[in-house]
């Protein structure tokens, strides 16, 4: 910092002060001159200076004859919760702001990423609001995971969130047996003022680095999702038979005679939806939705539903599920298993050849599913490759086409992310790399679960005579995209020698959907996808309806995965309280619902990628030095980001490696540059790499051009 800059911020300081010590006071610049005995003509005009900027800042009002007085509504403190960067310094999330307050590593007073705080404005610029944090309201845990690194005299916990940038000093007495090098969970004890570390303790340890179980324990604990259920629950579950009661069966529709069928993923465990199909005598079909009754089993306030709540959902891992609710209810009771009877939350919809719904019901039913296919079993039928419940799965296939068709005429997107696992074997080492792709028979499962969470969101949600929408219920909501995520969407494809304009909202499907089609066979389709994807706002729970835009459904919800979702859990009890004309209000519990869940559903997400960067590095670890062709997959100021195109695994290219000369990032025009040679690197560029390096701790593969 310049001698200038720091003069001007302790002036600045300085006035500050003055004012907030005397808040009905007036001042001239010329009276604040005099208090700091500042008599230098420029530095008076420097205080001048500061004075405007403060009054532009509403710190200050300035009256018509030159005369400056604190702003009475103006607050300099606020609530808001730490978002840490990875090199020290935070962002300050303060839900009344329209921005986020910026805060200095030396002013962060030993907050860590996720504590809520209190944090004071110190100063306004045009685009940066900056502050220091005075108080630390709520620690967000006391509990990390790290590598333990054991010293003559002491140890500190490595910490592997890379958002949090102390390591836990651990002294040797608090060890409880910890080895240095192994995997711990430590417990934050004291944070002593003005010392550099935090002390802590040892709490349990997981076991050693680059063990299947350590990594993937440690992604759960540093996501704060818990392995083992209570006792009570276990108990709870374990009480759980799989017979059905004759007297609850009375109770409801039954279904069992129905030609019922699953189609899920090969190695599905859970099976909690199921349709049937039957063609009725004027023609038309009829289709029933029927989804695990979870509801039945697991009741408002017991420990079963107090622990689904702190869940939230179910965490695919790429080697292991971790189940929000206990196996004995997620692959046994619940699930709808082929040849055995099963409550169920149903839908059942009459649709003509059209596909419009004719009629429909929702209700408690009991099922029997006939027969259980694997996507690629049921693929196989609409290939003309097998006769197994050929008219059922056909009938299905041509409905979903003519849903699918009307979704995408209303303005629906047309995207599919693409997923990518590993195959792994029974050592735990990932031996070959398996890309996803949504076929018919994915997306007819796909629309008639779309059919059944629109339609029951429109049955409880929309309120009569177009009066908006009931508010006691939980939507899942896709905002519409900003239109700067969008013009910087607009760049980006430029670079491929795409042009897409987007003058508004309106037409952004149509236009996003046109460009897809017209390069699904390209090598940058998957690339382009997932920046579409990027450019998009992020769907959430909440109780304000605001439609989902990426569906352009008006009123959707989640109805069809209560086994892993609790979401959808709550939206059939919700269902069901309607069923039975019962006015139940929530008041404000719906809104917290809503917003754990939403936030569980992000930590869930963020262990699964974690998942996979973790075998990502363990597949590539024995193939170093070898070399494979590549597309550039991102750009960046420290060097950019290459996916193989054979096993779909992305490593990084430091810019100081790059060779021939000297390289940096053009922020605006989104490229690496070479200083003396222009010569360019942009996204999509076919690339030749070598793997030169893995970092098993930071889950990291390290590429050097060879091409």
């Amino acid at each position: 910092m310049s001698k200038k800059k720091f003069k001007k911020k302790g002036i600045e300081r300085a006035i500050r002060k003055i004012f907030e010590r005397q808040p009905d006071q007036k001042y001239t610049a010329k009276e604040i001159s005099a208090i700091l005995q500042i008599t230098d003509k420029n530095m008076r005009k420097l205080v001048l200076s500061i004075l405007k900027d403060l009054k532009n800042d509403k710190f200050l009002n300035e009256f018509q004859n030159g005369y400056f007085i604190i702003n009475e509504n103006y607050s300099t403190t606020f609530i808001g919760t730490v978002d840490s960067t990875a090199r020290g310094a935070a962002y300050i999330m303060v839900p009344e702001l329209n921005g986020d307050i910026y805060v200095q590593p030396e002013n962060l007073a030993n907050a860590l990423h996720g504590d809520t705080v209190e944090v004071e404005i110190i100063r306004q610029k045009k685009n940066k609001t900056e502050g220091a944090i005075t108080k630390i309201i709520n620690r967000k845990t006391t509990q990390f995971v790290g590598t333990l690194d054991v010293r003559n005299k002491f140890a500190f916990l490595i910490l592997d969130n890379n958002k949090i940038n102390v390591d836990l000093y651990i002294p040797l007495e608090k060890l409880k047996g910890a080895k240095s090098g192994e995997k711990a969970i430590g417990r934050l004890t004291n944070w002593p003022k003005g010392v550099a570390n935090p002390f802590g303790e040892i709490a349990e340890v997981i076991g050693m680095p680059g063990n299947n179980d350590t990594e993937m324990l440690s992604i759960l604990f540093k996501n704060e999702f818990e392995i083992k259920f209570p006792q009570e629950v276990i108990e709870a579950a374990e009480k759980v038979g799989m017979d059905l009661d004759p007297e609850e069966i009375k109770k409801r529709r039954d279904l069992r005679n129905k030609l019922t069928l699953t189609i899920d993923p090969f190695d599905a465990k859970d099976f909690d939806d199921a349709l049937s199909y039957e063609v009725l005598e004027n023609g038309n079909i009829e289709v029933g939705v029927h989804i695990a009754d979870v509801s039945h089993y697991v009741r408002p306030g017991t420990p079963m539903d107090d622990e689904a709540y702190k869940r939230g959902n179910s965490v695919y891992l790429e080697d292991r599920v971790i189940p929000m609710l206990p196996e004995q209810l997620s692959n046994m009771a619940c699930s709808l298993r082929p040849n055995e009877d099963k409550y169920a939350f149903s839908a059942v919809f009459e649709l003509n050849e059209k596909g419009k719904v004719i009629k429909e019901w929702f209700g408690k039913t009991v099922i029997h599913s006939d027969q259980r296919f694997a996507y690629e079993e049921a693929q196989a039928v609409i290939e003309g490759k097998s006769e197994v419940q050929k008219e059922a799965i056909l009938g299905l296939d041509k409905l979903a086409k003519i849903i699918r068709k009307d979704r995408m005429k209303n303005g629906a997107l047309s995207i599919e992310s693409e997923e990518v696992s590993f195959l792994i074997n029974d050592e735990g080492y990932p031996t070959g790399v398996v890309k996803k792709t949504s076929k018919d028979a994915n997306k007819l499962i796909e629309e008639f679960m779309l059919l059944a969470n629109k339609r029951v969101a429109l049955f409880v949600g929309k309120l009569p005579g177009d009066k908006g929408s009931n508010n006691q219920f939980i939507y899942r909501c896709h905002d519409k995209p900003s239109i700067e995520k969008l013009k910087t969407f607009s760049v980006f494809i430029n670079k491929f020698d795409y042009d897409l304009e987007f003058e508004n909202i309106e037409n952004v499907a149509k236009k996003i959907n046109g460009l897809l089609e017209k390069i699904k066979d390209t090598p940058e389709y998957g690339l382009i996808q997932s920046m579409a994807i990027r450019s998009m706002a992020k769907a959430n729970y909440q109780t304000n309806n605001i439609g989902h835009y990426g569906l352009a459904f008006d009123y959707y919800g989640h109805f069809t995965s209560p086994i892993r979702r609790y979401a959808d859990l709550m939206v059939h009890r919700i269902l069901q309280d309607k069923l039975d004309h019962r006015q139940k209000s929530y008041g404000n519990k719906l809104n917290e619902i809503s917003e754990h869940i939403s936030a569980q559903e992000r930590k869930a997400i963020d262990a699964e990628r974690e998942s996979n960067k973790y075998f990502q590095a363990k597949f590539l670890e024995d193939k170093v030095g070898e070399e494979f062709e590549g597309t550039v997959s991102g750009l960046a100021d420290f060097g950019m980001f290459v996916r193989m195109n054979d096993n779909y695994c992305e490593g990084m290219i430091t810019m100081s490696s790059l060779p021939d000369d000297n390289y940096y990032f053009d922020n605006d025009k989104f490229q690496i540059v070479g200083r003396q040679t222009g010569y360019k690197f942009n996204f999509g560029d076919q690339v030749k790499v070598k793997v030169i390096g893995v970092d098993m701790f930071k889950k990291q593969v390290d590429l050097e051009l060879v091409e």
